[in-house]
């Protein structure tokens, strides 16, 4: 007959079961179990019922996915040429791999899988923490949980924490967002006679030694909206709310191009925080990019021309089809090797664009002049137009001193501005020899002037006296110091 019948146990003891499915276990010839540690087993024995389990299989390996592939398998053998009852805890279609390897091999195999039904102990669940799950829920595997897949503003069910080791890693998991003192319930055995709830706060979540088999965390929503801060969603609500008709007047009147000027100035705080190396300002000024990130997404969802969510979707394709190294079965086995396949996919996106636009074009227009000369010549070397060696740069920077040193001495100032501009032109090409950025290097520069120069001033003000009244000679010394301090 080649056919699996697959029956759920409920949730609990043998109350729970349907009178359709505790005739159809007791019938039947050939019952196979997952798992035999289940209350309504237990009662079942009592009257006659005879079965056989996999239990032992879950000894042969170490991880559960091997052990479902082998019980599927084991069933399909099974079942060839004859009916057979597969019987798991709660409802089939619930929580139980097994049953989805059965039904998405059935074809294959030519063998017929038919789910009969079953309890779940969802419902049981719901009114053991006496929940409306219209409220919103998640239903979460212990096993395999991931903080981003945790809403904070739902009811959480976590299934599969049947031991004190998955407790801990689920406690772990869900303190990365929730406080330690947060609620949740331990609930065995919904819906039975036997069963219990115990409320604990989360940091002791395992420390319960009676998780079992049949043991589900229930997590109740954060109480208090600032608790969901650390939500991507919370914090676009509130750029939504800020842009919204009883929001704030300076945020409803922003447009794109209101915005371009704070958005350079959070990138180049958020380098500063960087070069400083201080991690709280880094965490702010990455706050403050993101910021502006949000509102041009609102910007353009107020507009109907875009969301945050084509923003996403872009960057996200971007980012697998230019790393198939990753994604894909392309191989590289350096950064090097890595450059090479983004640039080669970029130049293959690029390819349908009009074909006498320069390659230049593709460089931001308003960004500081020193990084547009330093990606111009990136740009020009990839085409073959450099230097072959360091020591062409440097001649032509010692060439386009000499021609500023002239300028400045015999030359009007338009003359002296062209040639200073292309002695800066000139340091920054050296410097891409050596790869070194010449952004970085004059905000490490600018840097380091403040940090004596704020000496200097310390000086002078612990001095009582004016900057006039010190002489450069003097003031150097200060210098001098600040640089013998580390400054």
């Amino acid at each position: 007959m080649n056919q699996i019948k697959v029956v759920g146990l409920g949730a609990g003891d043998i109350e729970q079961l349907p009178l359709g499915i505790y005739r159809l276990l007791k019938s039947g010839e050939n019952v196979y179990l997952r798992t035999k540690e289940h209350p309504a087993v237990v009662q079942l024995e009592q009257e006659g019922f005879v079965y056989q389990s996999f239990d032992e299989v879950y000894e042969k390996h170490d991880g559960f996915e091997e052990v479902y592939e082998e019980i599927a398998d084991e069933l399909f053998k099974k079942s060839i040429g004859q009916s057979i009852i597969y019987g798991v805890p709660g409802h089939p279609l619930v929580a139980e791999r097994t049953v989805q390897l059965l039904l998405e091999r059935a074809e294959e195999k030519g063998i017929d899988v038919k789910v009969v039904g079953g309890q779940s102990f969802i419902d049981a669940l719901f009114t053991s923490v006496k929940v409306d799950p219209i409220e919103g829920f998640q239903l979460l595997d212990g096993t395999a949980l991931k903080r981003d897949d945790i809403k904070m503003s739902q009811h959480l069910m976590i299934g599969q924490v049947y031991d004190a080791f998955v407790a801990s890693e689920v406690k772990l998991t869900l303190m990365e967002k929730f406080p330690a003192e947060h609620p949740a319930a331990i609930v065995t055995a919904a819906g039975s006679q036997s069963e219990k709830v115990r409320w604990v706060q989360l940091y002791e979540l395992d420390r319960d030694m009676s998780l079992d088999n049949l043991t589900t965390v229930y997590i109740p929503p954060a109480a208090a909206f600032e608790e969901t801060y650390a939500e991507f969603s919370t914090f676009r609500q509130i750029i939504a709310e800020l842009r919204g008709p009883d929001g704030c007047p300076w945020d409803k009147e922003q447009t794109h191009e209101s915005l371009k000027k704070y958005l350079i100035e959070e990138c180049y705080e958020l380098l500063e925080a960087i070069d400083q190396q201080d991690i709280d300002h880094i965490i702010e000024e990455l706050g403050d990019v993101l910021l502006q990130v949000l509102l041009h997404a609102q910007i353009g969802e107020d507009e109907g021309m875009f969301a945050i969510e084509d923003v996403l979707k872009g960057v996200s394709e971007k980012m697998v089809r230019r790393h198939p190294h990753v994604f894909g079965d392309i191989s590289a086995e350096n950064s090097e090797e890595v450059l090479a396949n983004w640039n080669r996919i970029k130049a293959e996106e690029k390819s349908g664009e009009e074909a006498n636009a320069s390659i230049l074009d593709s460089i931001p227009k308003g960004q500081p002049a020193i990084l547009t000369a330093y990606e111009y010549q990136k740009k020009a070397a990839k085409e073959g137009f450099d230097w072959e060696e360091k020591a062409g740069a440097w001649e032509k920077l010692r060439e386009e001193l000499q021609e500023f040193e002239y300028e400045a001495e015999n030359g009007d100032k338009t003359s002296q501005l062209k040639e200073l501009g292309d002695l800066l032109f000139s340091i920054v090409n050296v410097a891409r020899f050596y790869q070194i950025h010449p952004e970085e290097a004059l905000i490490s520069t600018n840097l380091k002037f403040y940090q004596r120069f704020s000496y200097i001033e310390q000086q002078v003000r612990k001095s009582g006296r004016k900057f006039s009244d010190y002489t450069l000679e003097e003031l150097d010394q200060w210098w001098n110091e600040a640089k013998e301090k580390g400054l």
